[in-house]
């Protein structure tokens, strides 16, 4: 009896350690991959500041919009800037399937607007859009 009950041990602790083995093999690249996907607001400020601010900022419009609050607004709506007629007709709100579309190839979503600018790295694309979700979330105390 003693030998069937340490079996039965070995053979639990065994399939304990497998699955254990396997969820940590497989359950990193998925959160790897979430994570990625939300990326990193820090990065992304970085990324904003360096690659973006030729155009835009966050609190008044240049050659591009200004962006806080982009995330979840409207497309072609921020005060003071005069868009696109492509972009003011769009009815599109920005969020981070849109984002990261857009900053992949802008005439994929909104063809003949007037924004050139491409960001090839997914990676640094999900971090751009970490950035700009948390300037909006800031601004509506989130």
């Amino acid at each position: 009896m003693k030998r069937l009950a340490l079996s039965i041990m070995r053979i639990s602790v065994g399939a304990t350690a497998v699955i254990a083995c396997t969820a940590l093999f497989q359950f990193p690249q998925i959160n790897r991959a979430a994570a990625q996907q939300r990326g990193d607001a820090v990065r992304g400020k970085v990324l904003f500041e360096k690659r973006c601010t030729g155009c835009h900022s966050l609190d008044q419009s240049k050659e591009g919009p200004h962006l806080r609050d982009v995330y979840g607004r409207k497309a072609g709506t921020a005060s003071g800037f005069d868009y696109s007629d492509a972009l003011k007709a769009a009815h599109l709100t920005w969020d981070d399937a849109l984002l990261d579309k857009w900053l992949t190839d802008t005439e994929s979503v909104i063809p003949n607007n007037d924004m050139a600018f491409r960001v090839p790295s997914a990676e640094e694309r999900a971090d751009i859009i970490a950035f700009l979700r948390s300037t909006a979330q800031a601004a509506h105390g989130q």
